[in-house]
C-alpha cells in the first residue's frame, strides 16, 4: 500500500465555509436568521454572504487581510462569519465592551484593513481610530445600521468617517461570486484577542482546519439535532460564539439574533420562537433563575443550555433546571476556538440527590471526541498528577483545534505550545479518579466576570497610578450575578492623604472599561507577601471568598 498517497481528489482543504453552500441546497427554504420582525432563509443568507464577499473583494480586500467587526449579535455579525473568509480574508471580531484605547491597539496590532461598526459603537470606533499614530494608515469603516433601534442615522461629522453602509455594500455585490477557497486548510481564518495587558494583547490565530474540527466536534458532543432553534445569548465576539455560527449552518438551524437581553427577554423569545438551544456564561443562568418570569412559568419543552467560563453554583444549577432547562457544562479557551472538554453525563448519575448531581455537573469533564488528549501535569516534572481530586497541576491539551499561535508573538507561542506536543493552558486543575477534570484556579490571575476574561495585572497597573496607592493586588470575589467581580486590596502610602473606596473606584472607572473596574476595595496596612516579597494572591483570594458575594449592580 506504500504507493497510495494523498491526491487532489482526497485532500481538499477542510473549511467550515462550505457548510453554507450545503445549507442553501438542503435547507434553502428554512429560516436561517431571525431578528425582531426580520427573517431570512438559508438561500437568502447564502446569497447575501456571496454578495458581501464580492463587495469585499471589490473594496480591495485580499487573501490574508484582516477584516474586523465591532457589533453585537446582529444578522450582519452572523453573515460576516461566512462572508469575510469567503473573500479569502481573516475575521476579527472585537468585544464591544472594550474602551477606545484597547480597540485601537487591537486594530493596529492586527493591521485591520476594514472595520464593520454597529451604529451604537460608531463613537467608540471613531475615537479608536483617532488614537492611531500619524504615520499609521487607519482602516476604512462600514456602518451597520439598524431599523429596529432609534437614532440609526449618525451625525454628519460621524458619517464622514464611514465609507458606506452595510446594506449598501451587500446590495452592490455579485450573488454569483465564486468564493475564495483556502489554498491550505492551515491558512488563517480568524483572529481573536484574549486577555492581556494593553501593551501586549494576545492575538489568537485559528486556521480553517481547526475551526472545521471544533464546529463539528461541538455539535456531536452536545448532540445537536437538525433544525435546532438557537438563541444567541453568547456574544459572537467571544471565541466566535464557540464556533456555533458555522455549526448552525451545518445542521440547518435557526439563529435567533438579539442586540441585548435580560431574563424576561430570554423567556419571551423562547416562547415566541420555540428555542431549543442556547449558550452562555453562568451569568445567563443567574438571569434565568432570578428573573421575575422564573416563578410564573415552566418551559413547555426542555431548552438545552451549554455553559462554560466558571462552574455554575449548585444552587443556580438546581433553580435553572427546575424550570425545564437542561444544563451542560464545558471548558474551552480562545486558543481552542470553543468547547474541548465537557462534563459528559452518565445515566446512573440521575439517581443521585440533586446536590450531588450539581456537584458532578460543576466539573469541567473529559475531552470531546475531536480532541486528542487532555491531562493535568506537574509543573516541575511534567508528569501526570495523581487522579485523586486533590493533587493540582497545569491543564494541558493537544488536538486539531488548538490555535496556530499568537500573532507576532513567537515567544508567547513557544511558551505555551511546547516541543513535547502539548498546549499549556495556564489553568490549574485536578483530575478525579474517574478521569474527569476540574479546574481549581487560573495561573496568570485572570478573573472571569460575566463571561469576560479580565487581567488583574491591567487593573493593578491603573491602581498603582493613583497617587495615594502604595501596593495593589486584584483577585476575583464571588458574585451571585456575575460569577466573579474584581476585588482590589490596597495599601496606601504613609505620607498620602486617606483615599476612600468610592474615590478609588471612580479613579479606575475613568481609565478602564466598566466591567474591569473593581467593585470592592479593601484597605490594609500591608499586603501578605512571600519571603521574596511577592504578594500572596492565594491568601487574598481566600479573604475575598470569605467576604461572600459582592452582589454587584448590573452594569
Amino acid at each position: 500500500m506504500e504507493e497510495l498517497k494523498p491526491k487532489p481528489a482526497n485532500s481538499s482543504p477542510l473549511t467550515p465555509i462550505g457548510f453554507l453552500d450545503r445549507a442553501a441546497a438542503v435547507y434553502g427554504d428554512c429560516p436561517s436568521v431571525v431578528y425582531n420582525d426580520t427573517t431570512y432563509t438559508w438561500s437568502q443568507t447564502h446569497r447575501r454572504c456571496l454578495q458581501l464577499a464580492s463587495s469585499l473583494s471589490s473594496l480591495g480586500i485580499k487573501s490574508g487581510h484582516v477584516v474586523s467587526v465591532l457589533a453585537p449579535n446582529l444578522p450582519a455579525m452572523y453573515e460576516l462569519h461566512f462572508a469575510v473568509p469567503m473573500a479569502g480574508a481573516i475575521l476579527n471580531t472585537i468585544n464591544t465592551r472594550l474602551d477606545a484605547r484597547m480597540v485601537s491597539i487591537i486594530l493596529r496590532h492586527g493591521e485591520s484593513k476594514l472595520v464593520f461598526v454597529d451604529h451604537l459603537c460608531r463613537n467608540l470606533a471613531v475615537e479608536a481610530l483617532s488614537l492611531f499614530p500619524p504615520h499609521v494608515q487607519p482602516p476604512d469603516l462600514i456602518l451597520i445600521t439598524d431599523d429596529e433601534v432609534s437614532l440609526t442615522v449618525p451625525s454628519s461629522s460621524s458619517a464622514d468617517h464611514f465609507l458606506a453602509t452595510y446594506e449598501g455594500v451587500v446590495e452592490k455585490g455579485d450573488p454569483e461570486f465564486k468564493w475564495v477557497r483556502p489554498k491550505s486548510e492551515w491558512d488563517p481564518m480568524v483572529l481573536n484577542y484574549t486577555s492581556g495587558t494593553t501593551s501586549s494583547p494576545k492575538g489568537v490565530v485559528h486556521c480553517h482546519r481547526g475551526v472545521f474540527i471544533v464546529a463539528l466536534d461541538t455539535l456531536i458532543d452536545w448532540a445537536v439535532p437538525k433544525h435546532p432553534v438557537y438563541l444567541w445569548t453568547l456574544p459572537m465576539f467571544h471565541a466566535n460564539g464557540w464556533s456555533f455560527p458555522w455549526g448552525m449552518a451545518a445542521v440547518g438551524g435557526t439563529n435567533v439574533c438579539l442586540r441585548k437581553f435580560d431574563g424576561h427577554t430570554i423567556y419571551r423569545l423562547i416562547e415566541r420562537h420555540g428555542v431549543t438551544h442556547m449558550c452562555g456564561a453562568p451569568v445567563v443562568l443567574n438571569m434565568l433563575s432570578n428573573s421575575s418570569d422564573y416563578n410564573k412559568r415552566s418551559l413547555r419543552k426542555p431548552v438545552h443550555i451549554l455553559t462554560a467560563g466558571a462552574p455554575p453554583p449548585a444552587s443556580v444549577l438546581l433553580k435553572t433546571e427546575s424550570v425545564g432547562f437542561a444544563v451542560s457544562h464545558g471548558y474551552g479557551l480562545t486558543e481552542t476556538c470553543g468547547i474541548v472538554v465537557s462534563c459528559a453525563w452518565k445515566p446512573q448519575w440521575n439517581r443521585f440527590p440533586a446536590s450531588e448531581r450539581a456537584r458532578l455537573k460543576a466539573r469541567q469533564g473529559v475531552r470531546t471526541v475531536g480532541m486528542t488528549e487532555v491531562d493535568v501535569v506537574d509543573a516541575e516534572s511534567g508528569e501526570s498528577v495523581k487522579r485523586d481530586a486533590l493533587t493540582p497541576g497545569e491543564v494541558v491539551l493537544r488536538g486539531g483545534c488548538v490555535m496556530l499561535g499568537y500573532l507576532k508573538d513567537p515567544e508567547g507561542t513557544s511558551n505555551c505550545m511546547r516541543d513535547n506536543g502539548w498546549f499549556y493552558t495556564g489553568d490549574v486543575g485536578v483530575m478525579h479518579p474517574d478521569g474527569y477534570l476540574e479546574i481549581r484556579d487560573r495561573s496568570k490571575d485572570v478573573i472571569i466576570s460575566g463571561g469576560e476574561n479580565l487581567s488583574s495585572v491591567e487593573v493593578e497597573s491603573v491602581l498603582y497610578s493613583h497617587p495615594a496607592v502604595n501596593e495593589a493586588a486584584v483577585v476575583g470575589r464571588p458574585d451571585e450575578f456575575w460569577g466573579e467581580t474584581p476585588c482590589a486590596f490596597v495599601s496606601l502610602k504613609d505620607d498620602a492623604r486617606m483615599a476612600t473606596e468610592k474615590e478609588i473606584i471612580e479613579f479606575c472607572r475613568a481609565k478602564l472599561p466598566h466591567y474591569m473596574v473593581p467593585k470592592t476595595v479593601v484597605f490594609r496596612d500591608d499586603l501578605p507577601k512571600t519571603s521574596t516579597g511577592k504578594i500572596q494572591k492565594f491568601v487574598l483570594r481566600e479573604i475575598a471568598k470569605s467576604m461572600g458575594s459582592s452582589r454587584a449592580s448590573r452594569m
